[in-house]
């Protein structure tokens, strides 16, 4: 078990290193990042009704497009209200992402 932890643990460096890498190469700070987290997190905690695309409304102001459609052809506003606790939207690809320690976050975006 203890070798099993010692490759996690230089798994984890080799990841660490690579991101400090990357984010110098773009002139990305550790602040940049907490900032970023910080607004994404804000803006999905006011998200109150989401839809199977992953358009989202917060519920104030005019109702956007895909809300105003969605109502119009008889489909209640109730039908697309989220829990208090977001769930990002499940997308589904041909590709195996098990391996990539960075599948499903913005780092697999970067220089994309």
């Amino acid at each position: 078990m203890s070798e099993y932890i010692r490759m996690d643990e230089r798994k984890r460096e080799s990841i660490v290193a690579y991101l400090r890498r990357r984010m110098a190469e773009f002139g990305i700070k550790p602040e940049d990042v907490a900032a970023s987290i910080a607004a994404d997190q804000s803006r999905l905690r006011s998200v109150r009704f989401r839809d199977a695309f992953g358009n989202t409304w917060d519920g104030k102001g005019a109702p956007p497009q895909w809300v105003l459609q969605a109502t119009s052809a008889g489909q209640s506003i109730e039908h697309f209200a989220i829990d208090a606790v977001p769930q990002a939207p499940e997308v589904r690809s041909g590709v195996d992402w098990r391996n990539d320690p960075f599948a499903g976050t913005r780092l697999a975006k970067v220089g994309a």
